[in-house]
């Protein structure tokens, strides 16, 4: 009797621990949050069964009495028993979208002039760096000077170069808040000019890949992650700028270690100003009545699959074609942009460009007919995967996007 006694304890003690592994392995693959359509069930796509209960009911039987725009809580349940998390679920519309997939170029101005260096001044009296020791360092941008707003480099040029050393006082911005300081520039004792010590940058180019445009509030996005400064890797703080047609004229094959790229002419038709320049792409409203073709839904987070999928890019003139994949869910990251490990299979696409290469960001990948995401970086140590965006995150952006833009029309018109 005590033998089976401690046989079943043991059994019970291991399935204990087999339950609470599970417990702990499968909570990486749950969000936090989940969208649905009215009446839809939430299934959660995990190698142990999870039951979502509302209320004592299923989520299908929850859903069906809740309005658009609605969240409510939903607990849990290993094998539908144990109950072991809680996550929220919101009601939407279906969510329907036109992939691009085409490339497009960026026209950028930021938003005062952005440090991208400190350089030292040779002086009579040594070296110094005026401007580092105001406080003033790489990744600022500097707004004005002495009450005269700057945009473009000669604009800060001409004003320290006139000073003949008398303190300047700054503007500028850091981290979206903004600061004064006093900068005395210093003689180079080379060229006899009055500098302060930095380099900065007014403007930035480049060439992506346009994800899908939304015909609810006529927002066009692309890249599916931000536009950084090549020399801070900081976030462009963008004044003005725009989306353009464009072309890819060239490509630079990518191989372990070395990225490659899309070489692109950009034209002067304008798609779209910019709006936004944040984490999840750039977005802007399209200046023109643009004609939807045909729509796609978008698939929401749960409903991705680990396996084949396609991607949706151009590597030659300005005609996307359909590439096959393979992508993998990844559990919760600290990365908005990192949600999917994309794959290239297709032998056509990996003999033109190696695989994924810069140019390529914001590439639509498609599976089962629906849109899952979007391309956003390629491993440098492996050209043929790189990370992914899923299509819903890019989506909730581009409708505050469209919020803010009919707000601003509202105003203009009142």
């Amino acid at each position: 009797m005590k033998k089976a006694i401690k046989i079943i304890c043991v059994v019970l003690l291991f399935a204990c621990s087999c339950i609470f592994t599970s417990i702990y392995i499968i909570s990486d693959d749950i969000s936090e949050n989940y969208k649905l359509n009215r009446g839809d069930e939430l299934e959660i796509n995990t190698f142990m069964p999870v039951t979502v209960v509302y209320d004592g009911a299923k989520a299908s039987q929850g859903t069906a009495i809740r309005q658009v725009g609605e969240s409510f809580e939903v607990n849990l349940k290993l094998f539908g028993i144990i109950p072991f998390s809680k996550t929220r679920v919101q009601i939407v519309d279906e969510m329907h979208v036109q992939v691009l997939g085409e490339p497009f170029g960026m026209k950028i101005y930021t938003d005062g002039v952005l440090v991208i260096d400190n350089v030292d001044i040779q002086t009579k009296s040594g070296k110094k760096n005026p401007a580092a020791s105001a406080g003033i360092k790489v990744g600022d941008y500097i707004k004005s000077i002495d009450g005269k707003t700057v945009t473009c480099n000669e604009d800060v040029l001409e004003l320290v170069t006139k000073s003949n050393g008398k303190a300047l006082r700054f503007e500028v911005m850091r981290d979206n808040k903004t600061f004064y300081c006093n900068v005395t520039p210093a003689l180079d004792k080379e060229s006899n000019i009055y500098r302060i010590g930095i380099w900065v940058r007014d403007s930035s180019a480049g060439v992506g890949t346009l994800t899908f445009y939304s015909p609810s509030n006529d927002v066009v996005c692309g890249l599916g992650h931000g536009v950084c400064d090549t020399d801070t890797n900081e976030l462009l703080t963008i004044e003005s700028g725009e989306l353009v047609k464009a072309e890819i004229i060239d490509v630079e094959k990518g191989s372990a270690g070395s990225p490659g790229s899309l070489k692109g002419k950009l034209s002067y038709d304008t798609i779209a100003d910019i709006s936004l320049n944040c984490e999840c792409g750039i977005y802007g409203v399209v200046k023109s009545n643009t004609t939807s073709q045909k729509l796609t839904e978008i698939a929401m987070k749960q409903d991705v699959k680990n396996g084949n999928a396609q991607i949706f890019c151009t590597v030659d003139g300005n005609t996307p074609k359909l590439y096959s994949c393979k992508i993998k869910k990844i559990g919760k990251s600290d990365s908005p942009t990192q949600n999917l490990i994309v794959t290239v299979t297709d032998e056509e696409l990996i003999k033109a460009t190696g695989g994924i290469v810069q140019g390529m960001s914001g590439s639509p990948i498609l599976q089962d007919g629906k849109l899952v995401g979007a391309l956003t970086h390629v491993l440098v140590d492996d050209s043929k995967t790189g990370y992914g965006i899923y299509a819903e995150n890019m989506l909730e952006t581009a409708q505050s996007v469209g919020d803010g833009a009919s707000t601003s029309r509202l105003k203009q018109a009142s």
